[in-house]
């Protein structure tokens, strides 16, 4: 087996899938997490790489293609777990009191088989014969690359996994002292504006600060420029326009007005910036549909082999994977109906959910692919999709239940339609992942067809960690505006993006969107659009300032925004400093490792936590009573998470000159 010709390298090998699958269970719930929290999720697949690199270096004979079907495989955590964006959205209209698993687990996995076939005929045109960056698998494909082939990236894998344990392990010890009440969960301040009031606040949360890390300058600073708009701005004005009810306190005032008013603004300006930024994209989508056709053409009529790199699955197997995954998906939305208010009306609308699924999903699989391609699957405006499809799918379903409408009608019409932007979901994000994926193939000589193999199992692993995760969440915390009957805590998630989805939803059912605020965001949307049209223009696409970073900082709490917009300066600064140095590329591939370890660290170490409250029944099982204020549990906070991202630059920065050495 080890001598294997160039040729025919090993690909798929028992131990690579078992380490890719327990790779993505342990993503996919540190995922979960940080999407019902703050409404991100993050990269996983150069963690992934890097330690598939660094345990598969014990064997001799693991190859680069190997180690790249591992990160393929775990790459599904990262998307999947997407879903949650909007899955929450059932509990928060009171459709469900806890979450089934075999619905959910349906939804996502079908969903992400699509995704991968419908895609599938895109990889030509958008991977193999375009010039798109796709910053992020060309990034996964670096690190391959960079650990199998010398012995120097070999000692970088080492460092690199380790880089992922000591930001784990620092992030989750940290959140630990936040658990244990010995520091604040939150740094906080407000101040009288007239007689209005505003504020900020920061979570005191390591994963945040590696995201901003993660998600770089531009996007830290366009979040800046939102929660300028929302706090120094739209918070004072509308807080003196409303003044506070005497006892109010200025908090209370600022974070009511925010909660009720500026959101919905903050829900516009994102609608807007979404809009236009699939408006934009719709011709470079066309255009690359079009050669995608052009060239399957060609190759028929050219006949002869196919080399090894450029073989897909059969059209054929394709098209009957696509027709087969319709029988359970229409089992599943009839299953969803059958007993319900609109058992009376349930073929028109399986009908209709099946026809959207696979109209909608083929549209929304096609933009959000070549988003992974123009900007990298993590920024991809995911968001905004599933804003549109939530739109079109209220719509429909809508139109279908428009003749027995009722109270009880119009809840259940809400959950369907929610229920069927959730597979929607999955296959758009599933499709984005499966073309970033085929890039990183592509540049390390991998065979498409494993690849697109490789996803399905980890589609398939993925869906298995969502359900049981946020039934556990649901059941230790539950999620804001939801009835969390059960919930055992009284600190509910935020679920932001679900907050947002079902707001909608009911709100295009029902009818009583607030669209005078969501039309100010929207004019605010497209005001940001042309600043920076105009930005990108002047500087040579040097500045930009993304409009939907600036709607989520307006939409998010600022308590989850500030640390990011942190991060991100802080990363741009380790970044300069190491940039021009013999070591610096190596410090700062170790740079982007501590804080992906950030991430999963926190997010894991609270998914324990939430076990352990269900198990102990306490709200609060590690805390311990002490007697220090908290404006010195907030600086206790800010001196040790001060101490934690320095000491941690530092040592990326002593690693890397320790390895070129």
């Amino acid at each position: 087996m080890s001598n294997q010709s160039q040729n025919n390298p090993l690909e798929f090998s028992v131990r690579g899938i078992v380490l890719g699958i327990l790779i993505t269970l342990i993503f996919t719930a540190a995922q979960v997490y940080l999407g019902l929290k703050v409404g991100l999720t993050f990269a996983t697949s150069i963690p992934a790489a890097v330690i598939s690199m660094a345990l598969l270096s014990a064997f001799k004979d693991a190859t680069i293609q190997e180690n790249n079907i591992v990160q393929t495989i775990a790459s599904a955590a990262g998307t999947l777990a997407s879903v949650i964006f909007v899955l929450p959205g059932l509990l928060m209209i009171g459709w469900w009191s806890n979450i089934p698993f075999w619905p959910t687990f349906g939804a996502c996995a079908i969903g992400g088989v699509l995704g991968v076939m419908y895609t599938m005929p895109l990889r030509r045109a958008l991977v193999s014969q375009s010039d798109l960056p796709y910053p992020e698998g060309v990034a996964a494909a670096e690190v391959l690359k960079v650990g199998t082939q010398s012995r120097s990236g070999a000692q970088e894998g080492k460092a690199g996994l380790w880089a992922v344990i000591w930001g784990a392990v620092a992030s989750a010890v940290f959140a630990l002292l936040g658990a244990a009440k010995l520091v604040a969960a939150e740094v906080a301040h407000f101040v009288k504006v007239g007689n209005g009031a505003t504020g900020l606040g920061a979570s005191s949360s390591l994963a945040l600060v590696g995201a901003g890390h993660l998600m770089g300058i531009s996007v830290g600073m366009a979040m800046l420029v939102g929660l300028v708009i929302a706090w120094a701005v739209l918070v004072p004005l509308l807080t003196m326009a409303n003044p506070a009810a005497p006892g109010v306190a200025l908090a209370d005032h600022a974070l009511g007005i925010w909660s009720t008013q500026v959101r919905m603004i903050g829900a516009g300006t994102i609608g807007a910036a979404a809009i236009v930024t699939l408006a934009t994209l719709a011709k470079p989508v066309i255009g690359g549909l079009k050669s995608a056709m052009e060239s399957s053409r060609r190759a028929k009529q050219g006949g002869g082999d196919v080399p090894r790199e450029d073989k897909d699955l059969p059209i054929f197997i394709v098209g009957l994977v696509t027709l087969i995954s319709m029988v359970p998906a229409g089992w599943l939305l009839s299953s969803f109906l059958s007993g319900g208010p609109l058992s009376s009306i349930s073929t028109p609308l399986v009908i209709v959910g099946i026809g959207y699924i696979l109209i909608a999903g083929m549209l929304a699989a096609a933009v959000c692919g070549y988003m992974a391609g123009l900007i990298g699957s993590s920024n991809s405006p995911v968001s905004g999709l599933a804003i549109l499809s939530i739109l079109g799918a209220a719509t429909s379903v809508g139109w279908v239940g428009r003749e027995i409408m009722g109270p009880d009608t119009a809840q259940a019409l809400i959950a369907f339609a929610l229920f069927v932007t959730t597979v929607v979901l999955a296959v758009a994000v599933i499709g984005n992942d499966n073309l970033q994926d085929l890039k990183t193939g592509q540049l390390v000589g991998a065979t498409p067809w494993k690849q697109q193999v490789g996803l399905i199992i980890g589609v398939f692993a993925g869906s298995c960690v969502v359900p049981p995760v946020l039934e556990l969440l649901n059941h230790a915390n539950g999620f804001a505006g939801a009835p969390n009957v059960n919930a055992i805590s009284d600190q509910p998630l935020a679920a932001p993006q679900a907050t947002l989805i079902s707001t909608l939803a009911k709100g295009v059912i029902g009818g009583d969107l607030k669209w005078d605020l969501i039309g100010y965001g929207a004019l605010i949307g497209l005001a940001l659009v042309a600043i920076d049209f105009v930005l990108k223009k002047s500087s040579d696409r040097k500045y930009s300032c993304a409009p939907l970073g600036v709607g989520l900082a307006i939409y998010l709490p600022s308590a989850v925004t500030s640390p990011v917009v942190v991060g991100a300066i802080g990363g741009y600064f380790f970044e300069k400093a190491m940039r021009g140095k013999k070591h610096g590329e190596a410090a700062s591939r170790l740079g982007v490792l501590v804080m992906s370890g950030f991430i999963v660290g926190e997010s894991l170490f609270n998914v324990a936590l939430a076990g352990l409250i269900v198990l102990t029944n306490k709200g609060e099982p590690l805390a311990i009573a002490n007697s220090m204020s908290e404006a010195t549990t907030m600086m206790i906070a800010l001196a040790i998470a001060a101490a934690v991202v320095v000491g941690l630059y530092r040592w990326s920065a002593n690693s890397a000159r320790a390895i070129e050495a």
